[in-house]
């Protein structure tokens, strides 16, 4: 039976992670998912429901949050006429699959393969955040055939091996094909859905032992910690939009990806020491 003071515990720590992830959503345009799965990894590991499988929980639910937040990010980028609808056509079926494939995965790879996996890509995300230059540039049009394939295939791959929805990676690489950047972050974000809604689905259907693991559970995916982060996200998002419109958000991003660096190297450190 789960103690009252237990519960208390991880409803404050839950609220916090929330908040964090809502702020820095709106301030920089980087999906929660990046906070939320270190976050969650080390409040469940402090709370004591250290398993074998708690980066699979942290996973699922991370991208469990993406589907909400990303039909509103989509909506509220739609209104503004923000979003690159033929892009979004064009990759979805492969970043789909991608996603299926990531999370098949997911499935077999213990969780200390998956931090290893996510550790290296945080760092990619976070050299990219820390020194990454705006001119940058790959090409002047999005990759076409073969190549699009690719890409986009290995992107959902990624993203759902770290969590995350389709701004860490998405954006980054329109960015590097010649998209703008405003346009970059719309259409990431319903990169984020096409990713999260195949993973979740699956990720329901993947029992995890009971023991260790926390109250609230519905297959993988931990139905408090994706109820208090959808409602703290709503909340805080727009704070962090407000914040990002009143000041240069270049130096903050930057600050931002040397925070990212250091939680993914924690996560490293967890994993080849644990």
């Amino acid at each position: 039976m789960l103690e009252t003071s237990e519960l208390l515990m991880m409803l404050i720590l839950l609220l916090i992670i929330g908040g964090f992830a809502g702020i820095t959503a709106g301030l920089l345009g980087v999906g929660g998912g990046i906070i939320l799965v270190p976050a969650f990894y080390f409040a469940f590991e402090y709370l004591g429901y250290s398993s074998a499988y708690l980066m699979q929980i942290c996973l699922a639910t991370s991208l469990a949050t993406i589907i909400i937040t990303s039909i509103r990010s989509v909506q509220s980028h739609h209104r503004k006429g923000a979003v690159d609808w033929s892009i979004l056509k064009e990759w979805s079926f492969s970043l789909s699959l991608g996603a299926i494939l990531g999370l098949i995965f997911a499935a077999k790879l213990s969780s200390i393969f998956l931090m290893i996996i996510f550790g290296v890509l945080g760092v990619c995300v976070g050299l990219y955040l820390a020194v990454g230059k705006a001119e940058w540039r790959i090409s002047k049009e999005m990759p076409k055939g073969f190549m699009k394939i690719f890409i986009a295939i290995i992107l959902g791959f990624g993203s759902v091996l770290m969590g995350i929805g389709g701004g860490s990676f998405g954006v980054p690489m329109m960015t590097l094909y010649n998209v703008p950047i405003h346009r970059a972050i719309a259409t990431a974000s319903g990169f984020g859905l096409v990713i999260a809604v195949p993973s979740v689905i699956g990720f329901l259907f993947l029992d995890i032992p009971s023991e260790a693991e926390p109250p609230m559970m519905i297959g993988s995916i931990n139905l408090l910690a994706f109820l208090v982060i959808v409602f703290m996200t709503f909340l805080t998002t727009p704070i962090g939009v407000k914040i990002a419109h009143s000041m240069n958000p270049k130096p903050l991003k930057r600050v931002f990806g040397i925070f990212v660096l250091v939680m993914a190297l924690n996560i490293l450190r967890k994993a080849i020491w644990i």
